[in-house]
């Protein structure tokens, strides 16, 4: 092996071109290589783990049912340095990062704007990501508010407590234009992997809290109708 070439770590997770990484994805990102589209949702620097944390088991205004307790972390502490985000949008020639608006990044046009419709209360409307795709802004409306998803569709489990619909990564996929590769280097429970999967797409995920590991590799072998096997 050449000096200075990272040897790839050993995947937890590996079936039908989707595989896991439990690890740093600044230690990672390096030894894979390029991919289509790098499509992520890194944390936002905001709280949320705590905030969630002191939510858990209580009622909210006109909820029907308590917040779900996601267990204790501290995963929302800071948001990822500007180089590690910037190494993380080189290595795809197309990018989409979700809470874009939190992070240094350079001006952009086709923002992606993720409409909740989640009706009135304190919580945002809306959530932003960040693109260098060269399109005019789009929007998605779809509904994800606690227990209240969007009509017509199957129910999807929430697992992670910034978790997005699976509905809304394959619109990113989709708004990506072909691609055949997608990164997640933050991939929390891996509904980036489970949408590359139903489309037919390869896919790498990263996440440094192996529940989320073990949760995502769950969701994907779901998928087959098997129990989870890691690599």
């Amino acid at each position: 092996m050449a000096r200075g070439v990272r040897r790839p770590m050993k995947p937890y997770y590996r079936r039908g071109g989707i595989t896991i990484y439990h690890g740093d994805a600044a230690q990672i990102v390096p030894s894979l290589p390029r991919v289509d589209l790098l499509l992520t949702d890194p944390p936002y620097g905001i709280g949320a783990d705590r905030r969630q944390a002191a939510r858990a088991g209580k009622r909210h205004g006109k909820a029907a049912a308590p917040s779900r307790d996601y267990g204790r972390s501290d995963w929302d502490r800071a948001v990822p340095p500007s180089w590690l985000l910037g190494m993380m949008i080189d290595f795809g020639d197309r990018s989409i990062v979700w809470g874009g608006n939190y992070f240094s990044l350079p001006p952009a046009r086709g923002w992606l704007v993720w409409d909740k419709d989640n009706g009135r209360n304190t919580y945002a409307d809306c959530e932003l990501a960040w693109t260098n795709l060269d399109q005019a802004v789009r929007r998605l409306k779809w509904r994800w508010m606690g227990m209240l998803q969007e009509p017509g569709y199957p129910k999807e489990a929430r697992v992670h407590p910034t978790q997005k619909p699976l509905a809304l990564m394959r619109w990113c996929v989709e708004q990506a234009g072909a691609v055949n590769t997608v990164l997640d280097p933050f991939m929390g429970s891996g509904t980036t992997l489970v949408a590359a999967r139903t489309m037919r797409r390869k896919a790498v995920g990263i996440e440094i809290d192996e529940r989320y590991c073990e949760l995502a590799a769950m969701r994907l072998e779901a998928l087959y109708g098997f129990r989870v096997r890691a690599a």
